[in-house]
């Protein structure tokens, strides 16, 4: 303990400075990588494609580890790389899972799976503004490991409907909490489907 003091002493306070900071980034560094890489990620929102519930320049917090133990689920709200350049992620809401048929026609969206052979209207007034239809003409059925997705302002998104399903490896994480700005602060809430 001694011998450890007289070293101390020996040393300039700028080079002591320095030791502390450089001891305090690699403590940050091994504490906050793992949860940034595998836990929690921050994301900005840019552009209009998911109004009237994700707004330009909103900052979110999505969640990884819950795709570590469950599946994407129908009404979630993910990011993702995008299929087109995957150094860009893009925000859209799950509309068709893994080996479902979806059909898009005169507004309305269609789904058919196991549970549902002769199909159902998809019912999105929990997340939609009143009279939204989704535009174009699509019938697709999804591969084993494929996602459709929307965005929430179907008029002005670039989604599935022109880029194609997106594949489960793709995606990164749920949206999980709003952190800016202050008065939409708080944890978001995703619509739970029966089918």
């Amino acid at each position: 303990m001694r011998i450890k003091k007289i070293i101390r002493h020996k040393i300039p306070p700028v080079v002591l400075f320095i030791l502390d900071l450089v001891k305090l980034v690699i403590i940050a560094f091994i504490i906050v990588w793992p949860i940034h890489r595998f836990v929690f990620q921050p994301f900005y929102v840019v552009g209009p494609s998911m109004e009237p519930n994700f707004y330009d320049k909103e900052y979110l917090i999505i969640g990884k580890i819950s795709y570590y133990y469950n599946e994407p689920q129908r009404g979630d709200v993910v990011v993702f790389r995008s299929p087109r350049d995957q150094k860009d992620y893009l925000i859209k809401r799950v509309i068709a899972l893994p080996e479902e048929r979806i059909r898009i026609s005169k507004g309305s969206i269609y789904i058919y799976n196991k549970l549902l052979p002769q199909g159902i209207v998809l019912d999105e007034e929990e997340y939609l503004s009143a009279g939204i239809a989704t535009p174009g003409s699509i019938d697709v059925r999804l591969a084993k490991d494929s996602y459709y997705v929307l965005g929430d302002n179907r008029n002005a998104s670039l989604d599935s409907r022109s880029f194609g399903s997106v594949n489960r490896e793709y995606i990164i994480g749920k949206t999980w909490f709003r952190g800016w700005p202050v008065d939409s602060i708080g944890i978001i809430k995703m619509p739970i489907f029966a089918y």
